[in-house]
């Protein structure tokens, strides 16, 4: 009996072969006013002129993406994205940053946003718990690069991929999302934030976009499990690379003609139904076009995991408003949130470990780029010495400011004094934002030493003046590696 015939006689029309046309155009006509009203604001990104503040910070979160891209290409999972595309990129034009290699689209937002994640130096997004730099610019300068788009239509795209990926995960709940479900929430932010942008570069129109987003979700992955991670490399693909790449094929489908689902975000076996059935769409559209994400995404001052960033400012702080010698030095405690601590509570990579960086901070009163990469050192014996002083408390009383990380250090000195310093306002968070002058010191630091200081200031200058460059393959020279 063939399979048309059994499921008649047992009275089940085969679904696929004889549902009535116009039900399953009825099943693609949902649109819930959510959808609509995002489809509708993606589609019109690129034609619409940022304000002067939002336009800045756009500007800066690319220059300091730019950055980690660049000094992430010498660390272990830059090599291995370099090593990936030397053996088996797909051919093609598009820039692989920091080196002489080219591939196409997909390929070369892949290993870029690889290297945009290769260490802790990325920029991120503390209500979404997401780095949204790291896969968004790579897969939109990978679509721009392509579709030759001008600089003020890659840096409105951009804008709008940090609008919408963090938004999608503010709606599936934020980081208690992302701490319960085991599900990345960096990953997903990054391919729904990447994929918006990526589709912006490529012009796509509201109904597309509605498109966009739905091979997006089929392509949306990601679990907890890079938290295993010793190199850095998984962690790194997870969060950058396989964003980036999904994101661009998600925007390169739909320009080339292909449609799909009218609204995934409702209707039967949707994607918040699949992911977060409690998820609460009305945050898809939360003052959009008001609220711009990318000025409420932190640009970090040092080169090291989040949750350290705190506890470095405070003991800066301390150094700055007291002075004292390390021999006189006791204890060190430094007190986080415990699903924060947890992350960089002796970890064996140098920066994302808080015991080691502290240390660090404690000795240099700073906390170099090459110290927060330098294995070796955490194996020296004055660091050794020095950081079986510094304890980490998990402090359940600092849940009530999440997602806000709330870092308070005290340095117990021989003589029974006690210097204590609390951060609420990371430095480079919006509410204690780096200066312009702040961002390009730290992007000269990460990018001299691969590109020269020479061609690193003039792609810095390029990319503060991006609104007014016609073509974005004009600045493509500048993120190659010197010849």
């Amino acid at each position: 009996m063939k399979r048309r015939e059994f499921l008649g006689g047992i009275g089940l029309a085969p679904i696929g072969l004889v549902m009535p046309v116009k039900f399953a155009k009825a099943q693609n006509s949902i649109l819930s006013a959510e959808m609509l009203g995002l489809s509708t604001y993606m589609g019109a990104a690129a034609s619409q002129a940022l304000p002067p503040d939002v336009l800045e910070q756009a500007k800066l979160h690319v220059i300091d993406t730019f950055a980690a891209i660049i000094s992430g290409s010498e660390l272990l999972p830059g090599k291995a994205a370099l090593r990936y595309i030397k053996l088996h990129g797909s051919k093609g034009r598009q820039t692989v940053m920091a080196s002489r290699l080219s591939a196409g689209a997909a390929d070369a937002a892949m290993a870029n946003g690889v290297m945009g994640h290769a260490d802790e130096t990325d920029d991120s997004h503390g209500r979404s718990r997401s780095h949204p730099g790291c896969a968004i610019i790579p897969a939109t300068f990978a679509v721009g690069e392509e579709l030759n788009i001008s600089g003020a239509h890659f840096l409105r795209s951009v804008t709008l991929g940090y609008d919408v990926g963090t938004r999608l995960l503010m709606a599936m709940g934020g980081p208690k999302f992302s701490y319960e479900s085991h599900k990345s929430s960096h990953s997903i932010a990054g391919i729904f934030g990447a994929a918006a942008a990526a589709g912006c570069a490529a012009s796509l129109n509201a109904q597309q976009m509605r498109w966009l987003l739905d091979y997006t979700a089929q392509q949306a992955s990601g679990i907890a499990s890079w938290g295993r991670d010793t190199d850095h490399i998984e962690k790194a693909f997870v969060f950058g690379g396989m964003p980036a790449k999904n994101a661009v094929i998600s925007a390169l489908l739909v320009h080339s003609g292909w449609n799909g689902v009218d609204d995934v975000f409702s209707g039967p076996d949707n994607y918040f139904l699949a992911t977060a059935p409690n998820a609460d769409r009305a945050q898809l559209v939360e003052q959009l076009g008001e609220r711009f994400e990318i000025t409420q995404t932190d640009i970090k001052k040092w080169s090291v995991g989040s949750p350290i960033q705190g506890p470095l400012d405070a003991i800066e702080i301390i150094y700055r408003k007291h002075s004292f010698e390390l021999s006189q030095i006791t204890a060190v405690r430094v007190r986080l949130e415990p699903a924060v601590a947890k992350v960089v509570d002796n970890r064996d990579m140098p920066d994302i470990c808080l015991q080691y960086m502290a240390t660090v901070m404690l000795l240099d009163k700073t906390a170099s780029f090459k110290a927060a990469h330098d294995v070796a050192r955490m194996q020296n014996q004055e660091v050794i010495n020095l950081r079986s002083k510094v304890q980490l408390i998990s402090d359940p009383e600092l849940s009530q400011f999440l997602p806000v990380r709330v870092a308070i250090v005290e340095i117990e000195l021989k003589n029974g004094s006690i210097l204590t310093e609390r951060v609420d306002a990371v430095r480079g968070t919006p509410r204690n934002p780096m200066s312009r002058d702040e961002v390009i010191a730290k992007c000269q630091d990460l990018m001299g030493p691969v590109l020269g200081k020479g061609q690193s200031n003039t792609l810095i200058e390029a990319t503060l003046m991006l609104e007014q460059v016609k073509s974005l393959k004009s600045i493509s020279s500048l993120l190659r590696a010197r010849p």
